[in-house]
C-alpha cells in the first residue's frame, strides 16, 4: 500500500491592511413613533437600509415644525432643528428614500412659487402707485415755501413708507453660500431646510473652501443655537437678523465623509457634533424586486400631515418675519428620563471611558434627544405643551443610537488613520529602502514624513508586523555592522528574506 502524499507546509503570506469598520447596532425604527409608518414604507419599497429614509424623514418633520415651538432642555429652551449627515455610497438609492419623503414639500414649494408670482405683480402696480404719488408730492414741494413744504411733508408721511416685495417663498436650498442663505433669510422665509442627496457638493463648494470655511462653520453653529445672524459686509452695512431656524440633512458618499470627519476645523468649532451622523450597512445584493413592497396608505398619511403643517401660518413678526416660537416643556416624567440619560452620558465621558475620545458628540447627545422628541411630539400635534416620557424616550432611543455611531465612526478615523500610516511605510520599505533589516531610527530619520517622530513610527512598524509585512528580530541581532536591541527583517513575497 503507498504511503499517503506528504503536502509541504507553506506559511501563509503577508495579510493586506484593512479599514476595518466594527459594525453598528440596528436602527430603532419603533422610537420614530408617528414617523414611522411612512419610514418603513419607504424602506420597503426601496430596500435601502432604514436608517437612510429615517433621517430623510425626521430633517423634513424638523424643518415643518422647527417654526412654531422651542424645546426645553436642561440647558433652557432651545430649537428643534436638526442637523444629519446620511454616510452611503453610490447606488445606496439615497435619492429614492428622500423623493418620496420629500414630495409633499417640493408640492408645497411649487403651489407657493406660482401664488408669489401673482403676488409680485399686484406689489409692482402698488408700487408703481406709491412713486408716481411721492413724485407729485416732491413736485408741489419744490414749487412753494414755508406751509406748501410742511404739508408736503406731512402728505409724505401719510402716504408711508415703500410698499416691500412679497417675501420669497422657497423652504430649501441646496449648496448655499454663507452671504445667498443670509440673504434668502432675510427676503424669504424664517424656516429653511438645507438639503442634498449629494451633499459633496456643499461640502466641496464655495461656501466650504478654505476662505469662507469658518463664518460658515460659524453660521450654521448659530443657527443650530438659535442665535442671531449678523453680518458685516463694507456695501450693505451691517443687519441682524433674529428668529430664524435651519434644518440640514446632507447624505454624502464614503469619500467625501472621511475627508469631512477629519476636517479639525469642523469638529473643534463643535460643527461635526451638531449633526447626527450615521453610516449604515450596505443592502446592495439584497434588494431584489419580488421582495419590495408598498404601502401607499402610509405615505399618503405622511404627506398629508407634512402638507397641513406647512399650510399652518408660522408665528412671526409681520415687518420683520422674526419667528417668535412658544416653549414644548418637559413634563415630570420627560424631565426625569431626561436627566438619567445625561447623567449616564456625563459619567462615561470621564478619562478612560469608552465616550472620552467623542466628548463633543457626547455633551450634545442630551440636548439632541430632547430635539428629537420635540419634532416627533410637534409632528403628532403642532400644538402640543409638553414633552410626556414616552416622546422622551423615543427622543432617548434615537440620540443614544446617533451617539453609538459616532463612536464608530471615530473609532474608524482612528483605524483608519493609523492604516494609512502603516500602508505608507510598507511601500516605502518595498519600493524605496535598500536595506533587509529596519529600525525605529531608520523611519524616524528617512521615511516617510507622517512618521518622522518615534512613536508613530513604532506604531506603524508593529501594524506591519502584525499583518506580517515585517518579522521580528532577536534583540542583540547584528545588523548592519552593530547588535541592535530592536530590528525587524522586511517580508518579501511571502518569504522573510
Amino acid at each position: 500500500m503507498n504511503a499517503p502524499k506528504t503536502i509541504p507546509f507553506e506559511p501563509e503570506g503577508p495579510q493586506p491592511l484593512l479599514r476595518e469598520i466594527a459594525p453598528g447596532q440596528n436602527y430603532p425604527v419603533e422610537a420614530l413613533g408617528p414617523l414611522r409608518s411612512a419610514v418603513e414604507a419607504v424602506q420597503s419599497m426601496t430596500q435601502a437600509p432604514v436608517a437612510i429614509p429615517a433621517a430623510s424623514a425626521l430633517a423634513v418633520a424638523s424643518l415643518a415644525v422647527q417654526g412654531f415651538a422651542n424645546v426645553e432642555t436642561l440647558g433652557g429652551n432651545r430649537p428643534v432643528s436638526l442637523y444629519a449627515l446620511t454616510i452611503a455610497r453610490s447606488g445606496e438609492r439615497k435619492s429614492s428614500c428622500d423623493a418620496p419623503l420629500m414630495q409633499a414639500l417640493r408640492d408645497h414649494e411649487k403651489r407657493q412659487s406660482d401664488a408669489q408670482r401673482d403676488a409680485c405683480i399686484s406689489w409692482e402696480n402698488e408700487r408703481a402707485l406709491w412713486k408716481g404719488e411721492r413724485e407729485k408730492i416732491l413736485a408741489e414741494a419744490k414749487k412753494g415755501k414755508g406751509e406748501k413744504r410742511v404739508a408736503a411733508q406731512a402728505d409724505l408721511e401719510a402716504l408711508g413708507p415703500e410698499p416691500t416685495a412679497p417675501p420669497l417663498t422657497d423652504r430649501t436650498v441646496t449648496e448655499p453660500t454663507f452671504e445667498g442663505l443670509t440673504k434668502l433669510f432675510g427676503v424669504g422665509q424664517p424656516s429653511l431646510g438645507l438639503f442634498s442627496d449629494e451633499g459633496g457638493q456643499f461640502l466641496g463648494g464655495h461656501a466650504m473652501n478654505s476662505e469662507n470655511r469658518q463664518k460658515t462653520l460659524a453660521a450654521l453653529n448659530d443657527l443650530w443655537q438659535g442665535n442671531p445672524i449678523r453680518r458685516t459686509r463694507a456695501g450693505d452695512g451691517h443687519a441682524t437678523l433674529y428668529g430664524r431656524r435651519l434644518a440640514m440633512h446632507l447624505m454624502v458618499q464614503p469619500i467625501v465623509a472621511r475627508t469631512f470627519m477629519a476636517d479639525r476645523q469642523a469638529a473643534e468649532t463643535g460643527f461635526l457634533p451638531r449633526f447626527l451622523i450615521c453610516e449604515p450597512p450596505s443592502t446592495i445584493g439584497t434588494r431584489l424586486h419580488s421582495n419590495a413592497r408598498g404601502d401607499d396608505t402610509a405615505l399618503i398619511g405622511y404627506q398629508n400631515r407634512l402638507r397641513g403643517i406647512l399650510q399652518t401660518p408660522m408665528p412671526m413678526d409681520p415687518d420683520t418675519r422674526e419667528l417668535e416660537p412658544r416653549s414644548l416643556l418637559l413634563a415630570p416624567e420627560a424631565r426625569t428620563l431626561l436627566i438619567e440619560f445625561a447623567d449616564e452620558i456625563e459619567a462615561a465621558q470621564a478619562p478612560g471611558r469608552e465616550l472620552a475620545h467623542v466628548t463633543g458628540y457626547a455633551s450634545k447627545s442630551a440636548e439632541q434627544a430632547a430635539r428629537i422628541a420635540g419634532v416627533l411630539a410637534l409632528w403628532g400635534d403642532l400644538n402640543k405643551q409638553a414633552l410626556t416620557g414616552q416622546d422622551m424616550a423615543n427622543g432617548i432611543a434615537l440620540a443614544r443610537f446617533y451617539l453609538s455611531e459616532a463612536v464608530r465612526l471615530a473609532d474608524a478615523a482612528v483605524v483608519s488613520q493609523e492604516i494609512d500610516s502603516a500602508e505608507g511605510l510598507r511601500k516605502w520599505l518595498l519600493e524605496g529602502w535598500p536595506h533587509a533589516e529596519v529600525m525605529v531610527r531608520d523611519v524616524v530619520r528617512l521615511g516617510p514624513n507622517p512618521l518622522r517622530e518615534s512613536p508613530k513610527a513604532r506604531a506603524a512598524l508593529s501594524m506591519l508586523e502584525r499583518h506580517g509585512w515585517l518579522a521580528k528580530l532577536d534583540p542583540g541581532i547584528m545588523v548592519r555592522g552593530a547588535t541592535r536591541s530592536e530590528a525587524w527583517r522586511i517580508v518579501r513575497n511571502g518569504s522573510g528574506g
